[in-house]
């Protein structure tokens, strides 16, 4: 089978696709024929050792697993002895989280993983705009920023993939928001279900005036000491990227009237993972929620897939097709 595979950090360029035997599945496991995974800020992290902190995860001095990608969609070829969750023919979706692998034409996943089925009505590249944009947004704004009805929400980024589906889960749990994103990407945001869109090039969204419940900063774009200007009493800050201060602030701010606070929502358990994958494909099937696509490229094209994400303008997500229907049919 064919990988996308990388062996020292550094430029897109590190990344190409190369020859493997095909896995078998052991026991309780099964493989995916990955007909779309994401290519996304933690690959790209990963595959460049940067910031310092990825290789903590990544290797120290060297990738410690050659093929990237953690969301993936597909079809099951093959079960192990034991599967009982899943046949050989099932569409199924999920993440394989920091294992990776899912840049190939075939993964291995255990029936317990974040793995669930996917409705026939979605398409493969759509579940892993889930997989990358939603599966980080629902957790960050219900239990990070608690958000209920009314309530007043800013999302930084809102054109990525995490912040084009919090402006869309944010609308869908009744919140009143406002998108922040480039000029290029105001009519997208406003599509989404933002009541006001702010172009970061002609103002200041965090210009004390309006006052928000919650301030998503889904690209790492703020800090929370500016963002308390326009926080409400007992708002909340929420941010995707770590930094030694939001840890900090994360403590010290319990003491105060407003809270920073930041997740690992992708190091949650596949028991936590697998009830909101299920609920946010069946958002997908009833099209009350549209995962969006910045490019779908082939696995020939991965290191491009990688340069679009570098440029941090993408709108969603950048996805690659391992496997095509053209493939699976032959």
């Amino acid at each position: 089978m064919r990988i996308a595979a990388y062996h020292r950090y550094g430029s897109p360029d590190v990344v190409g696709v190369e020859e493997r035997e095909e896995p078998q599945p052991g026991a309780g496991e099964m493989r995916v024929r990955v007909h779309a995974a994401s290519v996304g800020s933690s690959d790209a992290a990963g595959r460049s050792g940067t910031p310092w902190f990825a290789r903590l995860a990544f290797g120290l001095r060297r990738p410690k697993n050659a093929v990237l990608g953690s969301d993936f969609a597909g079809v099951i070829d093959a079960v192990g002895p034991g599967v009982t969750r899943f046949a050989v023919g099932d569409r199924v979706f999920g993440a394989t989280g920091a294992d990776g692998g899912a840049h190939a034409e075939a993964i291995i996943v255990s029936e317990r993983a974040a793995i669930v089925s996917l409705p026939d009505d979605v398409a493969f590249d759509a579940a892993v705009a889930i997989c990358d944009g939603a599966m980080t947004a629902l957790p960050f704004l219900r239990d990070g920023g608690r958000l209920r009805p009314g309530m007043r929400v800013l999302v930084i980024g809102a054109s990525g993939a995490v912040g084009s589906a919090a402006v869309q889960l944010a609308a869908q749990l009744g919140a009143e928001v406002t998108g922040v994103c480039g000029p290029a990407h105001v009519e997208l945001v406003a599509s989404l279900g933002a009541r006001r869109v702010i172009d970061y090039t002609q103002g200041d969204p965090l210009q004390p005036g309006a006052t928000y419940d919650v301030v998503f900063d889904a690209v790492g774009a703020s800090r929370f000491r500016r963002a308390r200007r326009v926080l409400a009493d007992r708002g909340r800050y929420l941010t995707t990227v770590p930094s030694w201060a939001i840890m900090l602030q994360q403590l010290t701010s319990r003491l105060g009237r407003r809270r920073a606070v930041i997740m690992f929502t992708g190091l949650r358990s596949a028991d936590a993972k697998r009830p909101d994958l299920e609920e946010l494909a069946a958002l997908a099937a009833s099209g009350r929620f549209a995962p969006v696509l910045e490019r779908v490229l082939p696995l020939d094209d991965v290191a491009e897939a990688h340069r679009i994400v570098d440029t941090g303008h993408k709108a969603g997500t950048v996805a690659i097709t391992p496997v095509t229907q053209h493939q699976e049919a032959s």
